[in-house]
C-alpha cells in the first residue's frame, strides 16, 4: 500500500525538483538546442572527432592506472587503520577542493620540461607538457578521489568474517582479496571507475595548462567559443554531451546492483 507525502515531504520533492532543473535544463538546452544539421556537421568534423576520441582514450587510460594504484589503497584503507590514515585520507580528497587552473600550475612545476620530475625524464624522450601523458596526469590527478572512496565503500561492506573463512580454509590474503573480496564489492568499484572516467573527461583547467594541445574535447569547445562564438561551439558541444551521456548511462547501469522482482 503506497503510503501518501506529508507536507513536509512535499516541500522537499519541490525543492528537490528545482535543484534537477538546474541539471536538466542546461543539458536539454544544449542536446535540443542543436539541429540534426549541426549534428551532422560535428560528425564531419575530423578535429572534433579526433579531440572527443583522444578525451575518452586519456580518461581511459587515467582510470586504468588508477585501477592499478587506488584499488589497493582503498582495500587498505578499508580494513587497517595505521598511523596517519586521516592525513592519507585528506590527501586524497585535496584535488577536489583545489581549483583546477592552479592544480594544472601545480602539476606543470613537477611533470613540466624545467619541473621536479620531469627534467629528468624529457632528457630521456618522455614528456608530458602538450602530449597526451600531460592529458592523463592531468585527470588522474583531479579524478582519482572518485575512484578510491567508491572502493573504499564497497570494501568496507564486504563481511570481514568472509575474509576469514577463506583464510582458514587454506587462501592466502591475495586468493582471498581476489576470489572473496573483490567478486563481493566488484559493482562498487566500477561505480568508482566511471564517476572517475567521466570526471577525466570532463576537465579542463589543469588540462589546458599542462597539456594544450593535442586538443580534448573540453578545450576545442573552448577555444572555438572563444574564437568563433557560441554557435561554432554548440555542435561539438551537443556531440561531447550526447556521447558521455550514452556512455555513462550504460556503465552506470552495468555498475547497479541487480534487484530481485517481488515475489522470485
Amino acid at each position: 500500500m503506497t503510503r501518501k507525502i506529508n507536507f513536509l515531504e512535499a516541500v522537499f520533492a519541490v525543492l528537490g525538483g528545482l535543484i534537477l532543473l538546474v541539471v536538466i535544463l542546461p543539458l536539454a538546452s544544449a542536446l535540443l538546442g542543436a539541429s540534426p544539421s549541426q549534428f551532422t556537421l560535428a560528425l564531419g568534423d575530423p578535429q572534433a572527432l579526433n579531440a572527443i576520441g583522444l578525451t575518452f582514450e586519456a580518461a581511459a587510460i587515467a582510470t586504468g592506472l588508477a585501477l592499478c594504484g587506488g584499488v589497493p589503497l582503498a582495500y587498505l584503507l578499508a580494513r587497517r587503520n595505521f598511523h596517519g590514515k586521516p592525513l592519507v585520507e585528506m590527501i586524497i580528497n585535496l584535488p577536489v577542493v583545489i581549483p583546477h587552473t592552479a592544480a594544472g600550475i601545480a602539476l606543470l612545476l613537477v611533470f613540466g620540461r624545467q619541473g621536479l620530475i620531469g627534467r629528468f625524464l624529457y632528457p630521456l624522450g618522455v614528456a608530458f607538457t602538450d602530449n597526451l601523458g600531460g592529458i592523463v596526469v592531468a585527470m588522474l590527478f583531479v579524478s582519482l578521489s572518485f575512484l578510491i572512496n567508491a572502493s573504499r565503500e564497497a570494501f568496507a561492506m564486504v563481511d570481514k568474517e568472509l575474509e576469514l573463512v577463506a583464510y582458514s580454509d587454506g587462501a592466502t590474503p591475495w586468493q582471498a582479496f581476489w576470489h572473496v573480496t573483490l567478486p563481493l564489492a566488484w559493482r562498487g568499484v566500477l561505480s568508482g571507475a566511471v564517476m572517475m572516467w567521466a570526471r577525466g573527461i570532463s576537465e579542463f583547467g589543469a588540462v589546458v595548462i599542462l597539456a594544450y594541445h593535442p586538443k580534448t574535447a573540453p578545450v576545442l569547445i573552448f577555444e572555438r567559443f572563444e574564437g568563433f562564438g557560441l554557435k561554432a561551439a554548440q555542435p561539438v558541444a551537443a556531440l561531447l554531451i550526447l556521447a558521455v551521456v550514452l556512455v555513462f548511462i550504460l556503465l552506470y547501469w552495468i555498475s547497479q546492483p541487480i534487484k530481485e522482482k517481488d515475489g522470485l
